[in-house]
């Protein structure tokens, strides 16, 4: 069953050779529950970097523009095991691609510490025990085919909920492209747990769950309309506000996430999805249950809504102008709305199995 869906993945990328992608799986599965080849010794743990190094994003994130075909990462570079803040830094600031596999709780020092990600990299956790505690990473401008997979990256919170002092954010980009953001854990930071800054485009967010948090994921930060970001199988538990906030997105595609605001705790969602600015959003077979305004959009941006699930939401529920049609861009398979609750809590995070 998992060569055949190897198979229906092939894709070209470029003459660098095959790369594979297997849905919903993350790399770290591949390298700890048997997707990888199987094997002893030595060759069976190349087996299990290659299988690492061809992983390929889905989304916007693996459309072919701006000179990158694809988002790929570090697989084209070597697979290096990290276990302090020192290696983590001199291999994701490298000019050369590597596979970063992070081994255990790497804490940031200072405190709100945001790594600077080069270009060409794969950091990933080891089964689930890749912690990134305190702080974060940041990808600049031009900074492009970067996967960040299967880490919690959490704790940066300075005690103060809706905090505008500290800028420590899980993953913040200005103007990065080709970014793959899949089955990470982000939460109790002290400001954004995912911040898409300045016009960051061919972005997809996947099978991620933000948990416990003020501000979840904001988008925008620029007056440009011109970026292009999927949104898929994430899980927003307990996030007051940008579950996204999506503001200036050209194509925002946004399906099959779980939104979910929990009765009896310290946490009340605000709103869920915010179509803002110009931004144009097709929104297809998400479920929102108890979520306070659950889709806004701004009299300037669209909202196509088709088949989505509202279970005890309150407020306002938009739709509304002309989007696009996603699957003019890449392929995509979407879960009924009803069945979205149990594919994202089992599939979502760090060593998520997703139910197919």
């Amino acid at each position: 069953m998992v060569m055949a869906a190897q198979r229906r993945r092939i894709r070209d990328n470029g003459g660098r050779g095959p790369g594979v992608a297997i849905r919903g799986v993350p790399l770290a599965l591949a390298l700890t529950v048997g997707l990888a080849p199987q094997g002893h010794g030595a060759e069976a743990g190349a087996a299990r970097s290659e299988v690492a190094a061809t992983a390929w994003a889905d989304g916007f994130a693996s459309v072919n523009a701006l000179g990158q075909n694809g988002t790929y990462g570090g697989r084209d570079g070597k697979t290096v095991t990290v276990r302090t803040l020192a290696d983590l830094e001199k291999y994701a600031t490298a000019a050369e691609p590597y596979v970063i596999v992070v081994a255990g709780a790497i804490t940031m020092d200072p405190k709100g510490k945001e790594i600077k990600v080069a270009s060409d990299k794969t950091i990933v956790g080891q089964g689930s025990s890749g912690e990134i505690v305190g702080g974060g990473f940041f990808l600049g401008q031009g900074v492009h085919n970067v996967i960040i997979r299967n880490l919690t990256i959490r704790d940066s919170y300075m005690g103060t909920w809706n905090d505008k002092e500290h800028d420590y954010d899980g993953i913040q980009m200005d103007g990065a492209h080709h970014v793959w953001i899949d089955h990470n854990d982000l939460k109790h930071m002290a400001d954004g747990l995912i911040d898409s800054r300045k016009d960051t485009t061919y972005l997809t967010v996947s099978w991620n769950r933000l948990e416990t948090h003020n501000k979840a994921f904001g988008i925008g930060w620029t007056e440009n309309t011109t970026a292009d970001i999927t949104i898929h199988h994430n899980w927003f538990r307990d996030t007051e506000q940008r579950n996204p906030s999506a503001d200036n997105i050209a194509h925002a595609h946004l399906y099959n996430n779980y939104l979910q605001d929990l009765p009896g705790t310290d946490i009340a969602s605000s709103y869920g999805n915010y179509s803002r600015g110009n931004t144009k959003m097709v929104l297809e077979n998400s479920y929102f249950e108890g979520m306070k305004n659950p889709v806004i959009k701004d009299a300037t941006a669209s909202i196509v809504q088709r088949g989505n699930t509202y279970l005890n939401t309150s407020g306002r529920n938009e739709s509304g102008g002309t989007a696009f049609d996603p699957k003019a861009y890449y392929p995509y398979t979407l879960d009924p709305a009803a069945k979205v609750p149990s594919v994202v809590q089992s599939g979502s995070g760090p060593g998520g199995t997703p139910a197919r």
